[in-house]
């Protein structure tokens, strides 16, 4: 087994990447989009650091479902990329780097999430019935179909 991870999804939304990465790179703006904001409808959320961009902190905490853990920004490419360090405390600790990649294709915006990270003793466990792609994948797949339709309604 892999002492490491990978998971991507990409989806194609009608809109520049400005309007793609102000949803990406404000934390505030992922309730919106996330493909895990309503699982807990009493999830908790702090935000401290900046206010967006690098340095910006996003923690939650909610229901076994949702689990604990807080998000850093650590490396924003204005309309191009952004780099995300994610911990998870609960249900079990577990590290992430989370990218993602947006490029220009005419008047549409390739976006590309990919989250990397190692196996852990739990992870491992959860690899002998399913694959982390299979786990995360559709939620990935959920938050750009969501993070697309937000784009498209033309939200600021």
């Amino acid at each position: 087994m892999p002492n490491t991870f990978v998971v991507e999804r990409e989806q194609r939304i009608e809109g520049p990447p400005a309007a793609v990465f102000a949803r990406i790179v404000d934390f505030r703006r992922w309730q919106t989009w996330s493909p895990w904001d309503d699982i807990d409808p009493e999830l908790w959320r702090g935000y401290s650091g900046a206010e967006l961009g690098v340095g910006a902190v996003y923690e939650w905490a909610g229901n076994r479902k949702a689990g604990a853990g807080h998000m850093t920004l650590t490396a924003v490419e204005p309309d191009q990329s952004v780099t995300i360090d994610l911990q998870f405390i609960k249900p079990f600790k577990s590290k992430g780097i989370v990218v993602f990649t947006l490029e220009p294709d005419g008047s549409t915006t390739v976006v590309r999430w990919t989250i990397t990270g190692r196996q852990t003793l739990m992870l491992r466990f959860f690899e002998i019935f399913s694959s982390m792609d299979k786990i995360i994948g559709p939620d990935f797949e959920k938050g750009l179909a969501r993070l697309k339709a937000d784009v498209e309604r033309g939200r600021t």
